[in-house]
């Protein structure tokens, strides 16, 4: 087994592609619409090699808002420099929700961003 991709409903499509797109860097890999059931799904990632991970972005036409559930915690990605990317994704009108530096009682810098969904997604800086 391999992981494939995580799944994430969205209210605003346009905007959450922006957001990978334009603000992480991430590309648009993969779009399908299903008129009949009313979805349309589009994967985002880094890369769509057989070993790379990608975000689902999942968005139901007729649902314009989704409640934040409690069991969810967050996707990670890893970064060489964090401070660079908190300040670049702060230029660029994302949510730096916890800014870099190092984790409680450790030595690995981590900081925490927010989609325009309210999904976090944390940043690990990986040397």
């Amino acid at each position: 087994m391999k992981f494939l991709h995580t799944m994430l409903r969205v209210a605003d499509l346009d905007k959450s592609i922006a957001f990978y797109t334009q603000v992480l860097g991430m590309k648009e890999l993969q779009r399908s619409e299903n008129n009949e059931y009313r979805y349309t799904l589009v994967f985002v990632g880094y890369d769509n090699g057989p070993d790379c991970a990608t975000i689902e972005l999942t968005y139901n036409w007729d649902t314009h808002e989704y409640e934040m559930g409690t069991a969810f915690g967050h996707v990670a990605l890893g970064v060489e420099d964090i401070y660079q990317v908190c300040e670049k994704i702060s230029q660029l009108g994302g949510n730096v929700t916890r800014a870099p530096g190092p984790v409680k009682g450790g030595e690995t810098h981590i900081a925490f961003i927010t989609d325009p969904d309210g999904y976090q997604i944390e940043l690990i800086q990986h040397s």
